[in-house]
């Protein structure tokens, strides 16, 4: 075993920021704290914007302090505040690095602000409070003031940016057709999740893949869902819209879930009264009736019932049908022209009316066997196997975010790495949602998987997670740690993700020997040499 060392001291305030020693260690002990929110206290949005502000000096705007998935809108504009507007557009986005809007959070915000972008609506985890914020930003660019144009010189001119198109499959804006080829359910008996195992054949594009990326699809409205908003607008589906039937277009080209702001602002340019001035409201990011974040486009023509907007004009205050994405849950390497994902059905219920996740159902139902869709490879963000194939890894992926995890495990496998490799599995029961139990348990067999620790939160009186097994086997996570593994988390921002990050620092203080601080800097470290790495939404 390696020898333990003490971590290195992690400086977020760099020496020339104009803060005398003491004031620097202050602001350091701060930042560290939003690493933790049980062991340090954070930043209130108060704080942060004055630190950022007093720290950004000379032109600087420094780092990005609210990224993280899990602070609200609010307080990470508050950290932008005095900050360019493209630091404010960043704040504004989803912090997810998902790649689902085809850019990481910092180069969306960094295209919009040089309007080479002029999409808004991308940041699909960020939703209306996203989109509302970059509206009202983006209007900002207009009234900032034009940059004095460079006297000319002598100096050798800047070569042009070239604006390249990413190959086939790599991109959101040049998919290609994949294959659907089959789902199997993964839960048994009386669970209470709906979770598929869903294949695809790539054999005909030849796209391939690296275990860590996601795959991105282009899912269809439910059909059932698409006729009744027909019928509110009574309209008939064979209407042409856009050289398309009405019914086709509200299938595969708009958005169907939460109601635009557009949509609420062409209906109150067709309503009156009462029924105008609460759809401006709306239209306005209000709250009228407290319903607000229930109105899908269904809800929002049943609340306004009597107005019938024509379909061409409907259709054009609609968003467009965003993609999703996807965890892979295979590898290349091991099944090479096939790709699998590890999906949740999303249903629920909101007054009488059963509501369906667009692509997760599309996927688990809705999809016949043989379908072609389109489909890309999205590359991944700083989450993927170490270079050296001898390097221990650790896996904390409950539910649905084993999906990365297998990949790992069946890249590793097919390319015969040595490192020796431990998955954290969680779910609700062991009985019937062991996601790959068979496969997972013939692995632990053969050597490959070196440990398998699970939590079940509903098999016992009290809810048990991987973050409580985690501490349980602490000295043991340890040892691994202090030899050199690399950490993985996949699976939910706002709950799970925050809960593993306090285990890890407790257990690197309690068996690391080390200050809460330390600790605090330990993991901060990790995740600074791409030890810890997270693919959270």
């Amino acid at each position: 075993m390696n020898q333990i060392t003490p971590p290195p001291k992690l400086d977020l305030i760099p020496a020339s920021a104009p803060f005398s020693d003491a004031q620097r260690s202050w602001l350091n002990g701060f930042f560290a704290g939003l690493l933790s929110p049980d062991v340090a206290a954070p930043l209130s949005a108060e704080q942060g914007a004055a630190v950022m502000q007093g720290a950004a000096g000379d032109g600087d705007d420094g780092e990005a302090p609210w990224h993280d998935q899990t602070m609200p809108i609010a307080e990470r504009m508050k950290l932008a505040e005095g900050r360019p507007l493209r630091r404010k557009m960043m704040a504004a986005m989803a912090q997810q690095d998902c790649g689902q809007c085809g850019y990481n959070c910092h180069d969306y915000s960094e295209a919009i602000a040089s309007r080479s972008e002029a999409r808004l609506n991308l940041c699909v985890p960020g939703g209306k409070e996203t989109a509302r914020m970059l509206k009202s930003l983006y209007e900002e660019l207009d009234k900032a003031p034009v940059a004095k144009a460079p006297e000319k010189t002598d100096a050798v001119a800047a070569p042009a940016v070239t604006v390249t198109i990413a190959e086939p499959g790599r991109s959101r804006d040049n998919p290609i057709q994949a294959t659907f080829l089959s789902r199997r359910l993964l839960n048994k008996g009386k669970s209470e999740k709906e979770t598929y195992h869903i294949e695809f054949d790539l054999s005909e594009s030849k796209l391939d893949y690296v275990v860590g990326d996601s795959f991105g699809v282009f899912p269809r409205n439910d059909i059932g869902l698409v006729d009744q908003v027909i019928a509110l607008l009574g309209a008939s589906h064979t209407t042409k819209v856009n050289g398309k039937t009405l019914r086709e277009v509200l299938i595969d080209d708009v958005s169907l879930s939460p109601a635009p702001d557009t949509l609420f602002e062409l209906i109150s340019f067709i309503t009156g009264g009462a029924q105008r001035e609460k759809a401006r409201a709306l239209a306005q990011g209000e709250d009228p009736d407290g319903d607000a974040a229930t109105l899908d486009v269904m809800a929002a023509l049943q609340k306004f019932s009597g107005t019938r907007p024509h379909p061409e004009a409907f259709v054009e205050a609609l968003e467009p049908l965003q993609p999703r994405l996807y965890s892979i849950s295979s590898s290349h390497n091991a099944t090479p022209g096939k790709l699998s994902l590890t999906v949740d059905s999303v249903r629920y219920v909101i007054g009488k009316r059963k509501r369906l996740g667009v692509a997760s159902t599309f996927l688990g139902e809705r999809i016949a066997e043989g379908e072609k869709l389109k489909v890309y490879v999205q590359k991944a963000h700083n989450f993927g196997l170490p270079q050296d194939p001898k390097t221990p890894i650790i896996m904390v992926g409950p539910g649905t975010g084993i999906a990365p995890f297998r990949a790992f495990l069946l890249d590793r496998k097919a390319t015969g790495a040595p490192g020796k490799n431990w998955l954290f599995f969680g779910h609700q029961r062991s009985d019937c949602d062991f996601f790959y139990q068979e496969e997972l348990n013939a692995m632990k067999t053969s050597g490959l998987l070196t440990r398998l620790s699970l939590a079940w939160s509903r098999d016992g009186e009290k809810k048990f997670y991987v973050q409580d097994r985690m501490r349980e086997v602490g000295r043991e996570l340890w040892t691994w740690l202090a030899e050199g593994a690399h950490l993985y988390i996949c699976g939910d921002a706002k709950r799970m993700a925050k809960d593993v990050e306090r285990a890890l620092v407790d257990i690197v203080a309690q068996f690391g020997a080390r200050s809460t601080d330390e600790a605090v800097s330990f993991v901060a470290e990790l995740k600074k040499t791409g030890r810890f790495q997270a693919d959270v939404y």
